[in-house]
């Protein structure tokens, strides 16, 4: 009895295995490589936030969450910048003294990289209530002589523009700066600085 062999429905059949395989491991790969990436939960554990500022305006208040906290980036004009170097004689801590309020490399008036982009968390020093931005000049609530800048609605606290209590205020220092750098020219990594994780 001789037996003949089917070439065509061999290579059939290894063709068809060899692309259910394939299947198979692209279905095991996929979800094992989309679990290297951060969670949500993870991120709001701390992991890095990448924040597109492309679109950002002037004036405008931007809002990301970084380990569960708001974060608010602020796009600044030449007039706030000019104004954020000559109102510190009303400031608690006009020259961010206090080291434990910012990275080494936003000790400077703007509290920044850039001078025109603003980055702090949006939590008062005082007892950790959020403050409202409120950038309008002179309004009859805060005073003739506001320039614009956050003020805490629980306690009255007043900070500037680049997150600086002013003086005589329940909060005690400034607004946190967290750590970030620029991954390019729009995009901001909160969470991290130039070095790496901090």
């Amino acid at each position: 009895m001789t037996h003949s062999i089917d070439k065509a429905k061999r290579r059939f059949l290894t063709n068809a295995t060899t692309v259910v395989g394939g299947v198979g491991v692209a279905a095991v790969a996929v979800p094992f490589l989309a679990s290297m990436s951060p969670s949500e939960k993870a991120q709001a554990a701390g992991a890095p936030v990448n924040v597109d500022i492309s679109k950002l305006a002037l004036g405008q208040l931007l809002i990301v969450e970084w380990r569960g906290k708001p974060v608010w980036i602020v796009r600044r004009s030449a007039d706030i910048i000019k104004t954020l170097k000559t109102e510190t004689a009303k400031l608690s801590d006009p020259n961010s003294d206090e080291v434990d309020q910012q990275p080494e490399y936003c000790t400077n008036p703007s509290r920044s990289i850039r001078e025109e982009l603003m980055v702090v968390v949006g939590i008062c020093t005082h007892l950790g209530c959020s403050p409202t931005y409120r950038p309008e000049l002179s309004p009859a609530d805060l005073g003739e002589d506001w320039k614009g800048g956050f003020f805490c609605p629980c306690h009255g606290s007043k900070f500037d523009l680049a997150g600086r209590v002013y003086q005589g205020m329940p909060a005690p220092t400034n607004l946190v700066v967290p750590p970030h750098h620029f991954v390019s020219n729009n995009q901001i990594l909160i969470g991290e600085d130039a070095k790496g994780v901090a």
